[in-house]
């Protein structure tokens, strides 16, 4: 017998444990079946090893996991930060409608009350400054 094949020593590079003489028939199965479940676990790491397309493929949907959540991160974050500016311009409009004296504060709330009015209000106050515009333009070019 050569080593490679010899129940008495342990091979050289196997990770099998060193073997000795079978005692009885029943060692010799439960050897035999301790050997082959090694050998299938060895098998599986190997062909786990040499799925390069699974293991890209497990790697891709770990990143997507990750990403997502940084999305969801992100967007908690961006609300929380838009949150924020709402609740400080809200203070800020507070704090100038304060400073506002009381009659453009009735003008406001009534233009609000009318939108068509301030509207057509705001339209002519349009026209107007163009109208001022245009004819300071025209009277530059004389």
């Amino acid at each position: 017998m050569t080593d490679a094949t010899s129940g008495d020593r342990p091979r050289t590079g196997s990770t099998a444990q060193p073997t000795t003489g079978a005692k009885g028939p029943d060692e010799l199965r439960r050897q035999i079946e301790q050997t082959r479940s090694q050998l299938g676990d060895t098998v599986e790491e190997l062909a786990g090893k040499a799925d390069v397309k699974g293991r890209a493929k497990a790697r891709a949907a770990d990143l997507r996991d990750k990403a997502g959540a940084m999305t969801v991160q992100l967007r908690s974050s961006a609300a929380h930060a838009g949150h924020t500016a709402q609740d400080k311009a809200g203070r800020a409009g507070h704090s100038a409608e304060e400073h506002v004296p009381d009659r453009a504060r009735g003008a406001v709330r009534t233009g609000l009350g009318h939108p068509r009015v301030l509207l057509a209000v705001g339209a002519a106050a349009c026209a107007l400054a163009t109208a001022g515009v245009l004819r300071h333009r025209h009277q530059g070019h004389r």
